[in-house]
Formats: structure tokens, sequence, C-alpha cells
């Protein structure tokens, strides 16, 4: 195993961007004492409210906090929840200036209402129908020019099914990376799932992959895994398959060497954000060592870490590196 202190210094030489769809995630923090007289549900007394970054930038999030430089690109609306979330990303030392912002759309803002550190419901505000022309043509001239100005290390495209990540962009972007010989990494979803021909890393979790093969893979075994690997690299053309297992772990294949990690124990707060984390890890610890075992290792370490916690949060930094010492 390499010495984690001098691969946690060589992340900070990276250069990434992400593409897709951030978000603002709000939470109502409260408490609750009665049942409401008007129908049969709790009443939220509220005692704070929080707002943390979300979806797509989440994963810049995840990038900056292991010290990456990292860049944001995305389209949001012209509103509150936009100015809200980039100021946040801001704060983070993450750039936006890759940000479109539209007439046309709003923000993402899923707004989650907790009581007794469990999540009573969540309200979503989106738009999800795909960009416009002029939109998509926009958001690929930005990413152009990021490319040939800043020459990155690495590009992840994290796919939430709400419209920016349209065909045209993931083809175009890819394709750009490869002539470049840039990593690029997916995070896909349903909608996409087959248009991130020839990526670097192809990260769905098991229910995707079989919702995307049409497959009955029914028990985690590393056979039927390695077959639904073949099968997605005769569509995709990809290099490396890392699909995530739940609380049985991650599996990974590059065509050379194959195999599931299992998890390790937890105690499991909250896996919202967990995917996010997961992905950020992995690829940037394959940007710093092209090492498949390695970034399959440590990406499942810090899945599981920030399942610890309540909400969306970003990997930490130190406990990931003190983790690494200590499992692998």
């Amino acid at each position: 195993m390499p010495d984690f202190s001098q691969l946690f210094a060589r992340f900070g030489q990276i250069k990434a961007a992400v593409i897709g769809d951030v978000m603002l995630d709000t939470y109502l923090w409260g408490h609750v004492e009665r049942i409401s007289p008007e129908a049969p549900v709790p009443v939220v007394a509220l005692d704070r409210r929080e707002h943390r970054i979300g979806g797509a930038g989440n994963v810049a999030l995840n990038l900056a906090s292991l010290g990456a430089r990292v860049s944001s690109f995305s389209v949001i609306g012209k509103d509150a929840d936009g100015e809200v979330l980039e100021l946040l990303l801001a704060e983070k030392g993450i750039d936006t200036s890759g940000h479109l912002k539209s007439a046309s759309r709003i923000t993402t803002n899923k707004a989650r209402v907790i009581g007794r550190n469990q999540q009573m419901m969540r309200l979503d505000s989106e738009t999800t129908r795909e960009l416009g022309a002029a939109e998509e043509a926009e958001l690929l001239d930005r990413i152009k020019q990021y490319i040939e100005r800043e020459k990155p290390h690495l590009i992840i495209f994290e796919d939430y099914n709400k419209g920016v990540l349209t065909d045209r962009v993931i083809r175009e972007t890819v394709s750009i990376c490869r002539a470049r010989g840039i990593i690029t990494a997916v995070d896909p979803k349903r909608r996409n799932f087959f248009s991130y021909e020839g990526v670097t890393i192809f990260k769905p979790n098991l229910k995707e992959v079989r919702e995307g093969l049409h497959s009955g893979i029914e028990e985690v075994e590393l056979t039927a895994l390695e077959l639904a690997h073949g099968q997605l690299a005769e569509r995709l053309k990809h290099e490396i398959s890392f699909i995530t297992l739940s609380e049985k772990g991650v599996f990974y294949c590059d065509g050379r060497q194959a195999a599931i990690i299992p998890s390790h124990l937890r105690n499991i707060a909250d896996v919202s954000g967990a995917g996010d984390t997961v992905i950020a890890v992995a690829s940037l610890v394959f940007a710093a060592t092209r090492d498949v075992a390695l970034m399959a290792g440590m990406a499942n370490i810090a899945g599981g870490l920030v399942c610890e916690e309540v909400g969306t949060v970003a990997i930490s930094r130190e406990r990931l590196l003190a983790e690494c010492g200590e499992l692998l």
C-alpha cells in the first residue's frame, strides 16, 4: 500500500471539473410534540434551517474537501436558491464560472424536514426537462474553453436526470477528453445510461445495472458481476466498471482484474450523498495513482464514513486518511 500522507498531498495537484445537476439541499430541523388537529400528521416545530450543497455540487465539494482544484459546470435558475448555492460553493473554493443562469429553469432545491434525527418529509423544487439547444451549446462552449485553458486531469459527470447532461453534452465532452488523455468518470442515471461511450470509469449502482442491462442479477457474486461488466463494455467501450453494492460493498473490473470489496461495519445514520462521495474519491484516487484496486478500496471506506452522518456531508480528509491507514 502507498504512503497515504504522500497520496493525499498529491490530491492538491489535481485539477478536476464536475458537470451535471447541482442542487441546494435545505434541512428543516425541528421537534414533534403533537398531532395536527387538521389532519393525522405530526406538527413539526422548527428549530433551525440549514442549507447544504447537493447533487453534482456535493461531488465537487468532496473533491475540494480532499484538496483538489475544482470547477463546476451546470445550469441553474436566476433565483435566490441559485444565489445561495453559488455562495456556498464559492466559500469552499469551488469555481462556478461554468454555471449558466437560465430564466426558463429553477435551481433544484430538495427540502428535508427532520425530527428526532429522522427524515419525515422531502419537498422537491426542480426543472427536469432537457436543456434547449442554445443553453446546450453555451454550456459546451464553457466546458471546451475550460479544457483548453486549464488542461484538467479529471472530469466527472454527475447525472440526476434533471436535464443538464444531454446526450450531446456527454458525447462531445467525452470525445474531447479522450483526444486529450483526460480521465472521465460518470455516475449515470437511466435516461442517458448508454450515452457515456468511451468513459474511463463507469460507476452505476447494482439497481441501475440491472435496469440498464435488463438483467436478473440476483446474487452478488463475482462471476455474475464480471459478466455484467462484459455486457456493459460491449456497449460503452469503457475502461473500468465500478459498481456500488449498497451494504455489500463495491465491485470493480477493468478487464484484467476484478474483485468484490465488502463494506466495513458502520453505524448507518443516513445514506444520502454517499454515492457522490464514492465517485469523487474513486476518481481522484485513480487520477493520482492509476491503481484500480486502491481506487475501489478507498472509495468503499469513504462511502461508509459519510453514511455515519445525518444529511448530505462531504468526506472528512482527516478521517479518511486515518481509516485508510487502519483498514488498508
